[in-house]
């Protein structure tokens, strides 16, 4: 139409958009121009006639073309519908695969030595009492006999205090007793006699005073002969010996356990899972020989982000996967919440245990995994993408499509993951919601829209 215009007026040099206060413009623009030419054309019917047609035709345009510029266009928008279904709730982490503690075991050199027979390699299945590895053992053996000499040393001392001496001293010093009670005994004797000599006047009181003098020194002798064998040692002798005594059993003890793990058997049914050592070579005291567990049962160490550690809780629904084994996963109960937070690289993490059922051996020791925790779940409720739903003001809304407008609807919302959120109240079953407009367009309440794929 507007070409059509444009064409009854040829004499406009430029051709330029025209909305519709412009269109009755031009209309009322020709009809001066008619007026004009009209002063100056001598045939006054002719130019009457077309001054006429020309703005019969323009008042038509611009009663034809103001309607439609002055419609604006609707905005073309994509929709979701809300839909009534299961929602959970998750956190989603990484966690790593470990052998139960009860049901795993480590085998370290006692002493620096050589690895002398390997009987098994990384992978086997043992069995409980199989032996696995062997040391070379003479220098522990050396070891032990030298432990078990001094040990034999230290318990004869111990018994030497406890009986007061050796044998030969303990008899020694019991003839010496027995003398110096016969010798007190006779001293004793004779002082009596010189009393009774005394009183009779056939004594001098010198007499009495020398029998006087060998009864005190014989009561000495005995005095000091008893006291070697009730305390022959002092306090200091006797926690030396025990000391002593203490350290030989120690160090004998130290060696049968060295000894003892220079042999190294399963102590249950499992797995030889790693084996850093081969037969020849030297290890140092300490060093891992070899780790063997029951793998039938794992656990799962998740590392869960700061943020989330307060929605954890004992007993949630843990879902674990392994990316070398796409499509199959596995499932256990979270056996409780973390009790600290650590740092593990640039991330604080709480750390907590998940039990997992690995009859079929699949899940290895030490290898990192994808680890889902369920904390919530809720069936047959509302649930609605989550990118249609908006925030303002902390209240979360949405724009229902309803006859082709949008409309501002508030929400309320429980459950909600990185897909979906629940709705609680605010709109009903299978209704339109949009998401976008094409073109990045804003959406507002009242506009008018057209569902585009």
């Amino acid at each position: 139409m507007v070409d059509y215009y444009l064409q009854l007026f040829p004499q406009r040099p430029e051709r330029k958009q025209v909305d519709a206060n412009g269109l009755a413009s031009l209309a009322e623009t020709a009809h001066e121009k008619n007026l004009a030419s009209n002063n100056h054309n001598s045939n006054g019917r002719p130019t009457t006639r077309r001054r006429n047609t020309w703005l019969a035709a323009g008042v038509i345009a611009a009663a034809v073309l103001i309607p439609i510029f002055s419609r604006r266009a609707p905005l073309s928008v994509h929709v979701a519908t809300v839909e009534r279904g299961p929602i959970r709730s998750l956190v989603s982490t990484n966690g790593k695969v470990e052998p139960l503690p009860l049901e795993s075991f480590e085998a370290h050199s006692p002493i620096a030595t050589v690895v002398k027979r390997l009987l098994v390699k990384e992978g086997d299945h043992v069995r409980k009492g199989q032996l696995l590895l062997q040391l070379d053992d003479a220098n522990i053996r050396s070891q032990a006999e030298h432990a078990k000499s001094q040990m034999t040393a230290a318990q004869s001392d111990q018994t030497d205090v406890s009986t007061g001496g050796t044998h030969e001293e303990v008899l020694t010093l019991d003839a010496l007793l027995t003398k110096a009670r016969s010798e007190r005994d006779a001293a004793q004797r004779s002082l009596d006699a010189y009393g009774r000599l005394q009183q009779q006047g056939a004594a001098a009181p010198g007499e009495v005073k020398q029998a006087e003098d060998r009864l005190r020194r014989a009561q000495a002798d005995l005095t000091l002969l008893e006291q070697k064998q009730k305390a022959r040692y002092s306090s200091p002798e006797i926690a030396k010996v025990n000391a002593q005594r203490s350290e030989a059993q120690a160090a004998y003890d130290a060696a049968e356990d060295a000894l003892s793990k220079s042999s190294v058997r399963a102590p249950f049914d499992g797995i030889v899972y790693s084996l850093p050592v081969k037969q020849g070579a030297y290890v140092q005291a300490g060093d891992l020989l070899l780790q063997e567990a029951d793998l039938t049962r794992v656990q799962v160490r998740l590392f869960v982000d700061e943020p989330d550690l307060g929605r954890l809780a004992a007993g949630q629904k843990v879902e674990v996967t392994w990316d070398a084994l796409p499509g199959r996963s596995w499932n256990g109960l979270l056996s409780g919440v973390p009790a600290t937070v650590k740092l593990r690289g640039a991330r604080n993490v709480g750390e907590a245990i998940c039990i997992l059922d690995n009859r079929d051996l699949r899940l290895l020791p030490n290898i990192n995994v994808g680890v889902t925790v369920v904390t919530a779940e809720h069936r047959g409720v509302l649930t609605l993408q989550r990118d249609a739903l908006r925030i303002d003001d902390t209240k979360p809304y949405v724009y229902q499509v309803v006859d082709g407008h949008l409309h501002r609807r508030e929400v309320e919302i429980s459950l909600q993951n990185l897909t979906r959120v629940e709705i609680t109240s605010g709109l009903p079953d299978n209704a339109v919601v949009a998401l976008s407009a094409d073109g990045s367009k804003p959406l507002s309440d009242g506009a008018q829209v057209k569902v585009v794929p």
